[in-house]
This record gives structure tokens, C-alpha cells and sequence, in this order.
């Protein structure tokens, strides 16, 4: 017998007791976290190092603390990230548009593609985007400078660790509305990850608790940020550049019809995540309006 093996099946137990959606794989991450060993390694951890700290974290995670929090990073595509309090964990689901979004880029006839990051939180979309896209600029704009703070750190971090994205992240600080008003016409693709949550509607704890409130809440129907988006994409992109907006699985009729045609917007689709709910929306812009 393994005491870590057996700790973490207690925990597992315990975590599933809060709540806690995942709580093997909670479990084993943070007993992966506390020893500095791979999860698939824990069980090499001999019973003389267990750590007795892994109780104090399995308590802060039956708490409903994120587990990123715990853990101080978020793994987004090919990136490992920095998060903490101030800023809005990366999802998966995010992941997905993040792929499509690179996958155009990589079919445009553009040498150095422009983009801007409406909101970009942790720097999770532009980072991965700068990473997976050689010559591409990206323009990551944050009105919170608490989040913008995180993103900072990861733009270090990842330049680092991939130098070819160096200088090829640029932060912003302002809002979805003003952003980026030198660029007006010359951008190739704009993609944003809003806040799209309708007001009063119910978030699970580590959401609602730790997450910042306007990552999360984007009006009555939720869709206030992404009209703002609407109107910001349509003066930053060249004819045919791209938008793609993330929203929640209830909500693609309703921001499809945010990019209509008569507002200068062709080929608007929507798009699923891997669950096969409606995810984001892309869009191409033709402005033919006199």
C-alpha cells in the first residue's frame, strides 16, 4: 500500500461530499501540486514524504476555492498559466473558439496578422494565439488592472518559455467600447471571451465566490458586452477580417442576430464546444453600408 494513494482516496471521498464536480482528479492534482511530482508519479511518493500540508489545500478545495487557485496555474492549449484572485480562470470551452480562431488566422493571406484580445483576463487567447501563430501581433486589451497585472506575468512568463512570442503581446488597458482607436480598419481578426452571464442567474461557488464579477455578469440577458463587441469589431476590422465571441449554451440564436448582415456582417455562424452546445459566434465583416 501507497499512504499518499490511500490519503487521496480519503480526500477524493471528501471533496465529493462538498460538491466538488471532479473530485478524484481535484484529489490527485493537489497531492501532484503539494509533493512536485507529475500526477502520474504519485505513486512514487514514499510514505516518509507525505506532506501533511495536502490536508490544508483538500480543505480550501472543499470550500469550493478553485482548484487553479490552489494550485497557482491554469493550463490553456499548449500554455501553462499564472492565476490567482483578480482574475478569471481560462476554461476549456474557451479553448475551442482559441483553435478555430487560430486555424483561420493560419488560412489568411497575411504574413503578420493583426488581432485584438477584447478582455483578455490572463492573457490565456493572445498568449496562445502568439504561440501557435507565427508572425501574429496580437493587441490584448483589460480595463481591470488587477487582471491586466496577471496578464503582464504571463506574457513574461510564456516569453520565457517560447521566445518567438516575444514583443508580439501587447496589453492595453481600457474598455470594450474605446479600445484601441489607432488601429480602426487594419485589424485581421477580434476575438473575445465577455462576460455573458445573465444578472441573477445561478454560478457555482468557485464562479460566483472567486472569479471577478465583470468577467462574469454581462446584464439582464447577457448580452450587453457583446454588443459593445459588435460595435468595436466593425471599427477595428479590415473588409473580411473575423469576430468570434464566446457566449453561454443558451444563448447562440440570440448573438447570432447581433451580426447581421445589415449591420455589415457575412457568414455569421455559430459554433459548438465539445459538449455540442452552441459555444461562439464567428462572423466576417463587409461593411457595404453607404
Amino acid at each position: 500500500m501507497n499512504l499518499l494513494l490511500d490519503e487521496i482516496a480519503v480526500a477524493a471521498s471528501r471533496l465529493a461530499d462538498a460538491g466538488v464536480e471532479s473530485p478524484r482528479a481535484d484529489a490527485e492534482l493537489i497531492a501532484a501540486h503539494v509533493h512536485g511530482v507529475a500526477r502520474g508519479a504519485l505513486h512514487t511518493v514514499p510514505d516518509a514524504a507525505f506532506d501533511p500540508r495536502y490536508w490544508d489545500d483538500v480543505a480550501r478545495r472543499a470550500s469550493r476555492e478553485p482548484l487553479q487557485h490552489i494550485t497557482g496555474r491554469a493550463f490553456f492549449r499548449y500554455l501553462e498559466l499564472e492565476v490567482g484572485p483578480g482574475v478569471f480562470v481560462p476554461r476549456p470551452e474557451t479553448e475551442v473558439m482559441t483553435g478555430w480562431a487560430i486555424e483561420a488566422l493560419r488560412e489568411m493571406d497575411a504574413a503578420e496578422p493583426v488581432v485584438a484580445d477584447l478582455g483578455t483576463g490572463s492573457g490565456a487567447i493572445a498568449l496562445a494565439i502568439a504561440q501557435e501563430v507565427p508572425g501574429a501581433r496580437v493587441h490584448a486589451v483589460e480595463a481591470d488592472p488587477l487582471a491586466r497585472q496577471w496578464a503582464e506575468r504571463n506574457v513574461s512568463r510564456v516569453a520565457e518559455a517560447a521566445p518567438h512570442t516575444r514583443g508580439r503581446v501587447a496589453l492595453h488597458g481600457g474598455d470594450f467600447a474605446s479600445a484601441l482607436e489607432d488601429l480602426g480598419g487594419t485589424v485581421d481578426l477580434v476575438i473575445s471571451n465577455p462576460p455573458y452571464i445573465p444578472e441573477g442567474s445561478w454560478v457555482p461557488p468557485e464562479v460566483g465566490e472567486y472569479d471577478p464579477a465583470t468577467a462574469l455578469w454581462g446584464g439582464a440577458d447577457g448580452l450587453d458586452a457583446i454588443r459593445v463587441i459588435e460595435r468595436t469589431a466593425g471599427r477595428l476590422l479590415r473588409s473580411g477580417g473575423l469576430v468570434a465571441v464566446e457566449h453561454g449554451a443558451p444563448q447562440g440564436p440570440a448573438v447570432y442576430w447581433v451580426f447581421t448582415e445589415e449591420r455589415g456582417w457575412r457568414r455569421t455562424r455559430n459554433h459548438a464546444d465539445l459538449a455540442g452546445r452552441d459555444r461562439f459566434v464567428s462572423a466576417a465583416w463587409q461593411d457595404n453600408r453607404a
